[in-house]
């Protein structure tokens, strides 16, 4: 992938070879130009060309030669003649004068081609640079949010995970208190069981055999036997009321007196074996759960004395204390 520096050092290239060319050029130009002729220094000469063919030159005349002096004489040795001067050479005639010679125009030198604006590569350059720079910028920054992102993505994975570990760690808490709680009420319940059947014992150990068993009144009817006690009933629920009361917590989204209706589901001994909250009660979630892990955490419900009352379906309608 091509990125920006990429593009910064080609165009720089290019520049530089379009440079190189243009000094060429002129630099040729420079070297090919012919100088213009200059004049010859001194006076100008005038002269008239003449044709020497037709010229006949004179003879110089021989000199004389001395009278022997006599006939007797010896003969003396002839000296040579001398040669006659030779003629000077013509002497050319003046050649007319040449006419000035017309001065060939100078060529006009030609100027340069102007160089690039280097201020204007320097703009491009530099927008090119800032360009660069700020798409940089660009890219740490997205890489920083991303990052940011990942981070706070990571963080919350981590506290959900934490969430549901610390959840489920509190309900294994109530449901090993549960177990604790079945069991001690389960031991309770053996040792009020064995107890009561030890009293039942001595009693009928001692109980004189003429002592007449005590009969119910009229229009009183034991429980099982189709018979109600209606102030025994109204003891039990405050009972139910009381210890479901004594493990609950008012959440603040409760008004005090707020009535819910629960369905408790339970055997003998009071151990709770289910509990819901009827449709009509008017709690939100949170004061819902907190009734049923109430209800849950007060068993075993009250049964001793209230075996006559007993229901293994219960329909509770439970009030939220004042205070």
């Amino acid at each position: 992938m091509e990125t920006t520096a990429d593009k910064i050092r080609a165009l720089v290239f290019s520049i530089g070879l379009h440079l190189l060319c243009v000094l060429i050029m002129v630099g040729g130009v420079w070297w090919t130009r012919t100088a213009a002729p200059e004049p010859a220094a001194g006076p100008i000469i005038d002269a008239v060309l003449v044709d020497m063919t037709g010229v006949t030159w004179a003879p110089q005349p021989m000199p004389e030669q001395p009278a022997p002096a006599a006939r007797g004489a010896a003969p003396r040795r002839r000296s040579p003649e001398p040669e006659p001067p030779a003629a000077p050479p013509p002497q050319p005639e003046p050649e007319p004068r040449p006419q000035e010679a017309q001065e060939q125009p100078q060529p006009e030198p030609q100027q340069p081609p102007p160089l690039p604006d280097t201020r204007e590569q320097e703009r491009i350059q530099q927008q090119q640079a800032a360009e660069a720079e700020a798409q940089r910028v660009r890219e740490q920054e997205e890489r920083r949010r991303q990052e940011q992102i990942d981070l706070t993505e990571r963080q919350r994975q981590q506290e959900e995970a934490e969430r549901r570990e610390r959840l489920a760690r509190e309900q294994r808490e109530i449901e090993q208190r549960l177990a604790d709680v079945r069991r001690q009420r389960e031991a309770a319940e053996r040792q009020t069981q064995m107890e009561t059947e030890r009293l039942q014992q001595i009693a009928d150990r001692e109980r004189p055999a003429a002592t007449p068993t005590p009969q119910p009144q009229q229009g009183t009817q034991r429980a099982g036997e189709g018979g109600t006690d209606e102030s025994l009933q109204a003891a039990y629920r405050v009972a139910i009321q009381q210890a479901v009361q004594r493990h609950w917590r008012r959440p603040e989204t409760i008004p005090p007196g707020t009535v819910c209706t629960l369905d408790i589901r339970q055997i003998p001994g009071g151990e709770v074996i289910s509990v819901e909250v009827g449709r009509d009660c008017p709690f939100d979630a949170i004061g819902r759960r907190s009734v049923e892990n109430a209800v849950l955490q007060a068993q075993p419900l009250p049964y001793t004395g209230f075996e006559s009352v007993f229901s293994p379906r219960l329909n509770f309608r439970f009030r939220a204390p004042e205070q």
